[in-house]
């Protein structure tokens, strides 16, 4: 299939809004009755869910088809002004862009994560480290401040992130920090590559690992896998969401 993933939910969400209304516009005209648009905008979240599951999509594009149709009709509902739709857009967008461009959500790496890795770190004295999709900085922020003889660097796709990002590390001399698609960056010069990023460019980035890092340097994911790969080692991090880290080494 030549769709891109954004035209597949499109079709998707689509193809439920067609199956509902195919069947409750026409009960509704046979009873001479108003469409009952709450109820049908459910049946709709319900089918898209269900196609959206059928299909194997990720968890959140379930939860966005299951729940798209009947926000929509509820919002219609409320007196809105439309300066304040027009404000939520812009906030998700600083947020979330990197969710649009590069299939990532905002995940944000836990304190215990950032002591494990600087853990793991012990070993590397001088070590050039890097966050892709660093999100607000927290990793990079700690790892800089416990370890002020490696080089730490963040990338992140999302505005907002990233300017509060900015602002934490503007006076830590060992910090370089970017706005910017982390599949641009070259990871030739890095000992030390972490990643939080989701399920579906976990097969692309390990070969951007693969193609580009050094022989003996390691490569971390948090909570995904690089797909039919063995990680070298597996690490559950003592944190609320049970966080597990998967190391390969190069």
């Amino acid at each position: 299939m030549n769709q891109s993933p954004y035209s597949r939910q499109l079709a998707l969400q689509a193809a439920a809004a067609f199956i509902a209304l195919g069947v409750a516009w026409p009960y509704c005209l046979f009873r001479q009755i108003s469409l009952p648009w709450l109820e049908t905008s459910l049946l709709i979240g319900a089918l898209a869910f269900l196609l959206a599951s059928l299909t194997s999509q990720y968890w959140w594009w379930r939860i966005i088809h299951a729940s798209f149709a009947p926000a929509a009709v509820l919002l219609t509902g409320l007196s809105i002004a439309p300066e304040w739709y027009l404000a939520a857009f812009a906030l998700m967008f600083l947020v979330y862009r990197g969710a649009l461009t590069s299939r990532v959500p905002l995940y944000l790496s836990s304190r215990e994560t950032a002591r494990v890795l600087a853990g793991l770190l012990a070993d590397l004295p001088g070590a050039k480290f890097i966050d892709l999709g660093a999100g607000t900085g927290g990793v990079v922020c700690a790892l800089a401040e416990t370890r002020q003889d490696i080089q730490v660097s963040g990338v992140e796709n999302s505005y907002l992130p990233w300017a509060i990002g900015r602002l934490r590390v503007v006076r830590r001399k060992n910090c370089h920090w970017t706005l910017g698609n982390f599949w641009q960056v070259s990871l030739a010069e890095y000992d030390f590559v972490y990643a939080f990023l989701s399920p579906a460019p976990m097969a692309d980035l390990w070969l951007k690992v693969k193609r580009e890092m050094r022989p003996g340097t390691l490569f971390v994911s948090n909570s995904f896998e690089a797909l039919g790969v063995e990680a070298a080692f597996e690490i559950e991090v003592d944190d609320a969401r049970k966080t597990r880290l998967y190391g390969y080494r190069l």
